[in-house]
């Protein structure tokens, strides 16, 4: 059939495994790569920064259920990947990572951009491997995209030096292997399943606490019907957020301290025992409770806490397991005591809100902004958060009714993953409003990729809550911490998009109206009170 080189083998190879988009910054040795999957019919976006086309692959990842693909070249380059890999290993998202690298037959000369870019990437990734021949090279993206799709998801790196690129070799000679899928849902243990609903029927104050594994397992449905058909109420983690609509009577937002504090069994499910959830740990967690836990990895199973029922599969095929044993054990309508106080509790949290989210005042308080963007968005909208105190508001008083719709700073805690996140949301998502959430300092870290959504026309909103600093205070006297009240929207003119700039809360909703009209990726800059302090628990206890 003729020669063909190793980075043609890389394109053909990532669309055997059916990728369509990719997120890169060009250069060598990687060009032949990239321009071969632009010849192939693959959605190419090049970006501004390295880092931010891991965070556009994890968030296209996160809105689609496939890996996303991002690449770079070599040295420099695809050391900047580290940040977004980091990010996508903690967080559990796939992604699928390739580095340009000096070619083999000039390691250890000092050549050209020349470091050990693998022993780098190891520890930021679920796996790193090296091509080191070019005929084998569908094998290798094969090996990276199984990695990252099964059991506990994450990114996968492979380092790919230039004279493995630029080698041809015999088409005949190419081994292409299966595309790497999922062929097997792991159920969890007959006997563990039925003693955890068995536990759960009896419990006076039950409770579900469900992660993103619910997300990746496309376990959104039987989540619902087993709140519908067990009563239990439910919280989730930030990023697990939609998996059943937060209007459903049995969630309760604004009464997650008690529950945690109170709830007698627990089921975790599809989530780690992290410092998102504080470990499972007092004093925010009830340590007498009993407890159970759903995950796909056996190893995070009592981890950091002790379980009483400990669960090692797939979220989908418990749930299902769990369905088929809930008939006649449970009274999902009934208005137990534990339901009232909750619902009270949530009622009490929602009354301590309104006074804030209807206030006039000027500068805006960040809870009337959000409460113009709650009132804005669709009930399917993509609503990605980044900063510190606009993250703590936004977690307080936006819904979301969808999963997977609700981005945010992660289990990394990465600031800076805003726009990125909304580019890769909306180019997974085209048809979905997109708004991205940002705090003044956390927007800095990657405003040049406003530049990208213009170039590639991906009309993005980002709201910018504008309060001076590093959770604001520009009067006082904490170091690094004051930034001014800058103009970011004026951006938009030299990239050629939107921008609006609000100084009052009756302002906010016309702005919003006019950059969606636009039909342009747009910036809405609102100044927002310096002085206010989201009154929640710290961001690693999650939220009140």
């Amino acid at each position: 059939m003729g020669e063909v080189y190793g980075y043609e083998l890389v394109a053909r190879a990532l669309q055997n495994e059916g990728a369509d988009t990719m997120f890169f910054i060009m250069g060598g040795p990687m060009l032949g790569a990239q321009d071969s999957c632009r010849q192939l019919g693959m959605k190419v976006i090049d970006v501004r920064h390295e880092q931010a086309a891991a965070m556009m692959a994890n968030a296209y990842a996160r809105v689609t259920g496939k890996a996303g693909v991002c690449s770079t070249a070599s040295g420099p380059a695809a050391t900047n990947l580290l940040t977004g890999l980091a990010h996508a290993l903690t967080d559990a998202a796939p992604v699928v990572a390739l580095g340009g690298a000096s070619p083999i037959h000039h390691f250890h000369s000092e050549s050209f951009q020349e470091v050990d870019q693998l022993s780098m990437m190891r520890p930021a990734s679920k796996w790193a491997g090296q091509a080191i021949s070019p005929k084998r090279m569908p094998e290798y993206i094969n090996i990276a995209y199984r990695h990252a799709m099964n059991g506990r998801m994450g990114p996968s790196y492979l380092d790919l030096p230039g004279d493995v690129l630029y080698s041809r070799v015999d088409e005949d000679d190419v081994v292409w292997p299966e595309p790497a899928k999922t062929h097997h849902r792991s159920m969890g243990d007959a006997g563990q399943v039925a003693e955890a609903v068995n536990m759960l029927s009896r419990a006076e104050r039950p409770l579900i606490v469900s992660g993103t594994g619910v997300i990746w397992a496309d376990a959104a449905a039987e989540m619902q019907q087993f709140v519908d058909e067990t009563g239990i109420p439910f919280f989730t983690t930030p990023q697990g957020r939609g998996v059943v609509p937060e209007d459903h009577p049995r969630c309760f937002l604004s009464a997650r301290s008690l529950a945690f504090r109170e709830a007698d069994v627990i089921l975790f499910l599809a989530t780690r025992f992290n410092y998102v959830i504080s470990h499972g740990q007092a004093p925010r967690f009830n340590t007498d409770a009993k407890t159970i836990q759903v995950n796909i990895d056996p190893t995070e199973i009592g981890r950091n806490r002790p379980v009483d029922v400990g669960i090692a599969g797939d979220a989908k095929a418990v749930l299902r397991q769990m369905l088929d044993l809930v008939q006649g054990k449970f009274e999902p309508k009934k208005e137990t005591a534990w339901i009232a106080a909750l619902r009270e509790q949530d009622l009490k949290g929602q009354a301590r809100l309104e006074p804030l989210m209807h206030s006039d005042e000027v500068p805006v308080h960040p809870l009337r902004l959000c409460k113009e963007v709650k009132d804005f968005l669709d009930r399917d909208a993509i609503l990605v958060v980044d900063g510190q105190e606009i993250l703590n508001y936004g977690r307080q008083s936006i819904p979301t009714y969808r999963p997977g719709h609700r981005l945010n700073s992660g289990s990394f805690g990465t600031m800076g993953v805003g726009v990125p996140f909304g580019v890769g949301a909306k180019v997974g998502q085209p048809d979905k409003q997109v708004m991205v959430l940002h705090g003044d300092g956390s927007f800095g870290m990657n405003a040049m990729e406003m530049d990208t959504a213009v170039r590639h026309n991906i009309p993005i909103v980002t709201v910018i809550s504008l309060n001076g600093g590093w959770t604001a205070d520009p009067e006082g006297d904490k170091v690094g911490r004051t930034l001014g009240y800058q103009r970011y929207e004026k951006m938009m003119d030299a990239f050629g998009g939107h921008g609006e700039y609000v100084e009052k809360p009756g302002d906010i909703r016309p702005a919003l109206e006019r950059a969606y009209a636009s039909g342009k990726p747009a910036i809405v800059n609102v100044k927002t009170d310096f002085r206010a302090r989201a009154t929640t628990l710290r961001f690693t206890d999650y939220t009140t």
